[in-house]
């Protein structure tokens, strides 16, 4: 459930010699609690708490790219790099529990899908904000750190632009989240086929 009312602002330290301003990850943590309104977790890297504003979809970053070529933009998606880079799009909080029944209800319950869903009670690694640290987020992920792709625009009520099952008294604007895992479903799939064909045959 949203809260109508975004958490306390912690005062931040512009020195960055404070504990809350200690370094890039003060910085961050101050930029998610005082511009969002979003709760972090103690301790280092900065996490966020995920369930309360928003939940999280994840899949491969090469299915995640292709299904955003087909949607239309306004949502905050983040990308992990590395080996094996992750996407995550957020949607809606409850949404998490809806996903299954979705992939049912669209026929793809059978197929196997790297496409996961983060909710209540979980974490995920805080991505970092453009311009908070030299270098992140301009040209893609760091040494394979999270950075934001679509960043949340901090003063905005961001939770209304997050896809939403419309049933379940979302904004008349926000994305349709059936069409959006239909999309990364439909993109996951493509990429597991496409790595099985890139597999050599074995021969016995």
């Amino acid at each position: 459930m949203v809260r109508s009312v975004p958490l306390p602002r912690r005062p931040l330290d512009p020195a960055g010699t404070g504990p809350e301003g200690a370094g890039p990850d003060g910085r961050v943590r101050g930029w998610y609690e005082n511009e969002l309104g979003w709760a972090t977790v103690p301790g280092e890297p900065v996490r966020l708490s995920v369930g309360d504003r928003f939940d999280v979809l994840e899949v491969p970053a090469e299915a995640g790219h292709a299904a955003l070529d087909r949607l239309a933009p306004g949502f905050p998606v983040a990308v992990h790099g590395g080996t094996g880079g992750r996407m995550r799009l957020l949607v809606a909080a409850g949404s998490a529990g809806e996903l299954l029944g979705i992939l049912e209800w669209l026929e793809w319950g059978a197929v196997p899908l790297d496409l996961t869903a983060i909710g209540e009670g979980s974490l995920m690694e805080a991505p970092v904000p453009a311009g908070l640290v030299p270098d992140c987020g301009r040209h893609g992920p760091v040494q394979g750190a999270a950075v934001w792709l679509r960043p949340p625009v901090a003063g905005c009520e961001v939770e209304t632009s997050l896809p939403t099952v419309s049933a379940l008294g979302g904004a008349k604007d926000a994305p349709d989240l059936v069409r959006l895992v239909d999309t990364l479903a439909v993109h996951c799939h493509r990429v597991r086929l496409g790595r099985l064909a890139a597999q050599p045959l074995a021969f016995s």
